[in-house]
């Protein structure tokens, strides 16, 4: 039996007594709860916004303790705003629950890696295949997960909310979004000078505020895909036609055309590496290799449609790229055959409604493994290929290549040749040095790759004339300033993240027939080149005529004798 007094009477109650359960428990309204999760987030998950804003400021100087503070005020109260406005207070708890794990998650990543979670990266993390994405969690994860999602979560299961009749529900709503409005207007208004340069001069500092860096750039995404879908690609090239040489062609030609992952160009051998990373492809006779070569992008699902683009990086418009068809579909309007084979995530939509294959899908053997295939597999069945060749085929091949973090699942164990080695997917439990290594490793096993696939189209060299064409999608950073992996906003991304490798190799009588003066080309190789070039350069090289065709942005142009 429980008995409690009334302080102000005296009188005496009795009942039963609260259960233990009861009394671990707190009572707040919705606009209350809010309020906490939001500074729990200020202090929890918004560290790397703050560092970049404040970064070079004299805390000796009492403005830079102003501007501080006005920050962590707006951070606050646009927060505030963002759950306030949850809902209707019986959606406030599961809505509020997703957002705490979300939050959670993303802050680790961007910890972990120094990301910043904008429209293109959110693209790349919902493009991400389960496998893929299984690669970045690990044991690491769990603390972090326990304090800023298992503490919230708990405070928050344990948390009643009081209730209000619903006209004075909307009227507290309502006046809370007043005030946090004001607040965030008159923060802003008291630092206004320096928080105008920041936001214009720093306008990536934004995707760092968390979590509406992530749900804004998921919003942003989702529009423009249900925008896209509604719309069916707008065609390019409906003028494509086979040029003089294409047309006279009595053998066979296959181009095949090597789509790299995360290959940096600050790590080619090739390209000056002190260490050799490309020891097949060196010993390769005629092999052009391009030194200075700048990709369209950080991430795959940026620069792969940018890439097979007429107009990329110099005049980057996501939106038409995405909704425009691409090379590949100019190539197979001119006649030229076309196949995509992909060890990765998919062509981004540069292959739709062309024939296309998955290398998982063929279960080459020994090649697959947990789910993952070795880039070997997609060698697999080409010289069936090239022994059935007619006419003009173009193959495109779209590697795993040294996608991140698990460098060492990228190449068999015969390649790996420099120790120690990480062999963990967690990178921070590995130092930079066997980082490094396991990343050479897996370039490595692209040399191999690479030297391989030239050597069987060199077996077929009396039957079928061939091209190779290798380039990178984006490079990698490795640990260079506390960063890690890819992505990063292209405006603010390390050179390591945007030089890529690139080569190119041509069957001695493809160059006779097609004219094509190799010195010429390798010296404009010596010559700094961009994704830009790819889909002019490869409509010279298979010699398909467009009115989107350039000549100033075809590399082999001014090689091919007329």
């Amino acid at each position: 039996m429980w008995i409690s007094k009334n302080r102000e009477s005296g009188t005496l109650r009795m009942g039963i007594p609260p259960s233990p359960s009861a009394r671990w428990t707190w009572t707040a309204s919705t606009e209350t709860a809010a309020l906490v999760l939001s500074l729990f987030w200020l202090l929890s998950a918004n560290r790397p916004f703050l560092s970049a804003a404040l970064k070079g400021r004299e805390w000796a100087d009492p403005g830079a303790w102003g501007f501080a503070l006005a920050l962590a005020v707006v951070v606050l109260a646009l927060h505030f705003l963002l759950v306030a406005l949850l809902g209707v207070r019986h959606a406030f708890k599961p809505l509020a629950a997703v957002l705490i794990l979300g939050t959670a998650f993303a802050s680790h990543f961007m910890d972990r890696f120094g990301v910043y979670l904008d429209p293109s990266m959110l693209r790349n993390v919902l493009r991400t295949d389960a496998k893929e994405a299984g690669e970045l969690f690990s044991w690491s994860l769990l603390p972090h997960l326990l304090w800023q999602a298992g503490l919230p979560l708990l405070l928050l299961w344990r948390l009643r909310l009081k209730p209000r009749r619903w006209t004075r529900a909307l009227l507290v709503r309502a006046g809370a979004f007043v005030a946090a409005v004001l607040v965030i207007v008159g923060a802003i208004l008291a630092v206004f000078q320096p928080f105008s340069s920041l936001m214009r001069n720093q306008k990536e500092l934004r995707y760092l505020i968390t979590p509406a860096n992530y749900l804004w750039s998921i919003g942003s995404v989702l529009a423009a895909d249900a925008k896209g879908a509604a719309a069916p690609r707008q065609a390019l090239g409906l003028d494509a036609a086979p040029g003089p040489n294409f047309a006279q062609r009595t053998r066979p030609l296959v181009l095949v055309f090597v789509v790299g992952e995360t290959a940096r160009a600050a790590n080619w051998g090739l390209s000056g590496y002190a260490r050799q990373t490309t020891p097949q492809l060196a010993a390769t006779p005629g092999l052009i290799n391009f030194a200075q070569v700048t990709s369209c992008g950080t991430n795959t699902e940026v620069s792969l449609p940018c890439m097979f683009a007429p107009v990329g990086r110099r005049a980057y418009d996501e939106e038409r790229i995405r909704g425009s068809e691409s090379l590949l579909h100019v190539l197979a309007r001119a006649g030229v055959g076309v196949q995509w084979v992909d060890n990765q995530s998919g062509c981004k939509g540069v292959c739709e409604g062309l024939p296309n294959a998955f290398v998982k899908d063929w279960h080459p053997a020994g090649l697959c493994e947990g789910g993952r295939c070795l880039d070997a597999g997609l060698l697999h069945g080409l010289d069936e290929r090239l022994a059935q060749a007619k006419g003009t085929q173009t193959l495109f091949l779209h590697q795993l290549g040294n996608h991140g973090p698990s460098y060492f699942r990228r190449h068999p164990p015969a390649f790996a040749q420099f120790q120690p080695a990480c062999q963990k997917d967690d990178l921070r439990l590995c130092t930079r040095e066997e980082i490094v290594n396991a990343y050479d490793n897996a370039l490595l096993y692209t040399d191999h790759l690479l030297a391989t696939l030239i050597q069987r189209l060199k077996a077929q060299a009396d039957k079928v004339d061939s091209v190779v064409l290798y380039v990178s999608d984006h490079g990698e950073s490795l640990g260079e300033n506390g960063v890690f992996l890819h992505g990063l906003p292209y405006a603010i991304a390390p050179d390591v993240q945007k030089r890529v490798p690139m080569v190119m190799w041509f069957s001695p009588r493809f160059a006779q027939a097609r004219g094509l003066d190799l010195g010429c080309l390798a010296r404009r190789a010596a010559q700094p080149a961009t994704h830009d070039h790819l889909f002019h350069t490869v409509l010279g090289l298979v010699d398909v005529r467009t009115a989107l065709h350039e000549k100033a942005w075809d590399l082999s142009a001014e090689c091919v004798k007329p």
